[in-house]
């Protein structure tokens, strides 16, 4: 009797899910900076960041290890993924802050801080790609916001108390808004953001690509958010058009060359998992209009 054929495994969340395919998108990029924008504005939870790190000069490395935490829960295998969120469950729960106000100690790891943590990110990234010109229907971004129940269950979240459509996600921003201020850890945020260190040579890099980055994720957050900072953001439509640009540009560069960026996750799931389950906006949850607008298709 000869050995079973040992079927790969696909993840946690796998090719037919929608953040497969949207993780993939060069405009998570940008998304996630958006995402450090917005949850800079909880005071609890920057404070959090910035008493446990030295947010300045290792900012780079928190985005990058973000970046690698998505990376392995989307396309990494189930093992990867439940490996990477033990480890930072293990991490948060030895670190704390204290409020300078009050005195208080409270760990990082307090659920209503990895709620906004979470909220904020999966939020960031469906507005970013659907706005940029990534076509999802409602329902399709309704599943996405669902499917990231699994990713708030790795970092100590009980998925049921955590939104799983757009109509919840709202509800609870509305919710945590008067929470909500840009207080001195919030400017140390904006300020590294708007102008990282970086060696004298590279200076003129920063104010050509990296500033324009970083103002198309400050404006791409909601008014509210830039009330808060006090500095206004083009009108929504200006802003639109830039996301869109910015997504059909970098969505032109070939997405194996993108790939090839470590630590490869993309290319190593594909290698395992074969060719027919390279990500793609098209094979998100069903086919799109191609001619309709982000969010405005309908699944046919």
């Amino acid at each position: 009797m000869g050995s079973l054929e040992q079927v790969p495994d696909p993840g946690l969340f796998g090719p037919e899910s929608v953040t497969w395919q949207m993780h993939a998108d060069p405009m998570m990029w940008i998304a996630g900076v958006r995402a450090l924008y917005l949850q800079a504005l909880h005071p609890r939870a920057v404070r959090g960041v910035l008493q446990n790190s030295d947010f300045r000069r290792d900012a780079w490395g928190r985005l990058m290890r973000t970046a690698s935490f998505v990376g392995t829960t989307t396309y990494g295998t189930t093992e990867a993924a439940e490996r990477a969120g033990a480890r930072v469950r293990k991490i948060h729960s030895r670190l704390g802050a204290t409020d300078p106000d009050t005195g208080e100690r409270y760990g990082v790891d307090e659920p209503a801080l990895l709620l906004w943590v979470h909220c904020a990110e999966i939020d960031s990234y469906l507005h970013v790609a659907r706005r940029s010109g990534f076509r999802l229907t409602d329902a399709q971004a309704d599943r996405y916001i669902a499917e990231h129940r699994t990713s708030a269950r790795l970092v100590g979240l009980d998925p049921d108390r955590v939104p799983g459509s757009q109509r919840e996600l709202a509800a609870y921003f509305e919710s945590v808004r008067p929470e909500l201020a840009a207080g001195p850890e919030a400017r140390v945020v904006d300020d590294f953001l708007r102008r990282p260190p970086t060696h004298p040579l590279l200076v003129p890099a920063r104010a050509l690509l990296w500033r324009r980055v970083a103002n198309l994720a400050y404006d791409a957050l909601p008014p509210y958010a830039h009330t808060l900072y006090g500095r206004a953001a083009p009108a929504p439509a200006v802003v639109t058009r830039r996301l869109r640009r910015t997504g059909t540009a970098l969505r032109l560069v070939p997405a194996r060359l993108r790939w090839q960026l470590p630590p490869k996750h993309v290319l190593r799931a594909v290698a395992r998992l074969g060719p027919e389950t390279r990500p793609a906006p098209y094979k998100s949850g069903g086919r799109v209009a191609i001619l309709d607008g982000p969010g405005e298709g309908a699944a046919s």
